[in-house]
């Protein structure tokens, strides 16, 4: 296994990592080396998106994207939303329609949804949001709630 460097700018602020084996996961990356728990491994697989971060402002499964693949590149963790307007708004959504119960799926619902309306604003509907959401799993809430955060984002409920 080799290992290189490799420069990433982490939630605006440049990263040096120094060496990175050629296989190591930028989950592994943001979680580990970084102390970044927002971004949380559910399945491993790209199946729950649990582990949703932004590369370059596009929504990514960290569990399947190695390192040394996105070097130069910006990621976005949960914890690097705070100060972003779309990210609050979706948290602000969340919170008002308890759209979280243990909360270990939250972090990649905040941070794809927020991807999602950054791409396509108001352009989409409710509807067509929950659809591009299809990928986030949640084992504990059973899709209301989140459901109702993702009309209240979109304007359709107060």
């Amino acid at each position: 296994m080799t290992a290189s460097p490799a420069r990433l700018t982490v939630n605006a602020a440049p990263v040096d990592l120094t060496p990175v084996p050629v296989d190591e996961r930028l989950l592994d990356t943001v979680r580990w080396r970084l102390g970044l728990p927002g971004t949380k491994e559910g399945c491993r697989t790209g199946e729950c998106g649990a582990c949703t971060v932004l590369i370059d402002g596009r929504s990514v499964l960290s569990c399947l994207a190695l390192t040394h693949e996105f070097a130069g590149a910006a990621v976005t963790t949960v914890e690097g939303l705070e100060g972003d307007p779309a990210g609050a708004r979706v948290r602000a959504a969340f919170e008002a329609e308890g759209a979280l119960q243990c909360g270990y799926c939250t972090p990649g619902f905040v941070v794809a949804l927020t991807s999602l309306l950054k791409e396509r604003g108001t352009e989409a509907s409710a509807e067509e949001l929950l659809e591009d959401l299809g990928g986030n799993l949640c084992r504990c809430t059973g899709y209301a709630a989140i459901v109702r955060a993702v009309r209240r984002i979109h304007g359709e409920m107060p």
